[in-house]
């Protein structure tokens, strides 16, 4: 064998090893939900899995579920957004303010506030090129001080017809249908290129035809109008809303976004699965936990050195950049 016939079976051999590499990564979230899953039925003695609890862990996947799909696409674009837990308290009360008259006015305007608000933050950063996660700071505190203020006298009631809506096929077949759109816009359509596109590199991205700038208001805008979405269903299930609504969610969906594989950095190895068996994962070791260590520190401690090992295990450390 010639030396130049050697090096082309080196390098064959070097490209099926990081495609081995790549589908093994990909798939290390999913093993990691089932193992986690696993683990906890022998830990409780098999509660984890009884219907009752899994009702209650899906009363709490449907709000975190759609949000993350926002945060999903500004994070696959390589920013962050750390005011969708204010968003959602915000269009909350504006839901239940509209609901009095009509509900699905009620859901219009909630979707139209969180496109406001998530425009608000995506101005900022494209004009005046402030990191995301700085802006979406400020903006946390902002929107989360109005939530306090407007909810000074006491919770923010809405319409007594909203309890009624409180079914379970209503939230899972409302889940599903925004997952859905959103997996046709990011998969069929230009948006999921560009989304990508510019997650790998902005200059490279620009030079395709995309334009990075617009693409990014437009996400921004997007992920408030779909936890604007997010916060009718989060309403149908307490009737009311008082200013600690939605506290810690953009946590929840970062940390949720990490456990279902999601590249810090974003771009083309961004997987919409990441969202599904992300919120999954984290529901289940929000319910898990207590049941095994009833100690609040002790729940925190496990909780921390889960985190810390997944992201060890899931990172993309070829593309880590500083966050944009």
């Amino acid at each position: 064998m010639s030396k130049k016939q050697a090096d082309i079976t080196d390098e064959a051999l070097l490209g099926q090893k990081q495609k081995h590499h790549a589908i093994i990564r990909n798939l290390m979230p999913l093993f990691g939900f089932i193992g986690i899953v696993v683990i906890f039925s022998i830990l409780t003695g098999g509660k984890i899995i009884d219907p009752n609890n899994i009702s209650l862990m899906l009363s709490q996947v449907y709000v975190l579920m759609i949000s993350s799909m926002g945060v999903f696409m500004i994070m696959t674009v390589g920013g962050l957004d750390f005011s969708q837990g204010s968003i959602l308290g915000l269009t909350s009360i504006v839901f239940c303010w509209v609901s009095q008259s009509n509900i699905v006015l009620g859901v219009l305007a909630a979707v139209a506030a969180g496109a406001a608000m998530g425009a608000f933050n995506g101005f900022f950063h494209v004009k005046f090129k402030i990191a995301s996660f700085i802006v979406t700071i400020c903006t946390m505190y902002f929107f989360r001080g109005l939530c306090k203020y407007i909810t000074t006298n006491g919770p923010v009631p809405a319409s007594l017809n909203v309890i009624a809506l409180n079914e379970t096929w209503f939230k899972v077949l409302l889940t599903l249908v925004v997952l859905a759109i959103g997996f046709f816009f990011i998969h069929f359509t230009r948006l999921g290129y560009d989304l990508r596109a510019i997650g790998a590199g902005e200059t490279a991205a620009r030079f395709s035809g995309s334009r990075p700038d617009l693409v990014k208001f437009s996400v921004y805008m997007a992920a408030g109008a779909i936890t604007g979405f997010a916060s009718f269903i989060n309403v149908i299930k307490v009737g009311s809303i008082t200013g600690t609504a939605g506290t810690q969610l953009e946590t929840q969906i970062l940390i949720s976004l990490v456990l279902g594989g999601m590249p810090i950095s974003g771009g083309a190895k961004a997987r919409f699965s990441n969202i599904i068996i992300g919120t999954l994962t984290y529901c289940v070791l929000e319910k898990s936990l207590p049941m095994v260590f009833p100690i609040s520190a002790t729940q925190q401690l496990v909780k921390g050195i889960i985190f810390l090992a997944v992201v060890a295990l899931t990172i993309d450390r070829e593309s880590l950049r500083v966050i944009k």
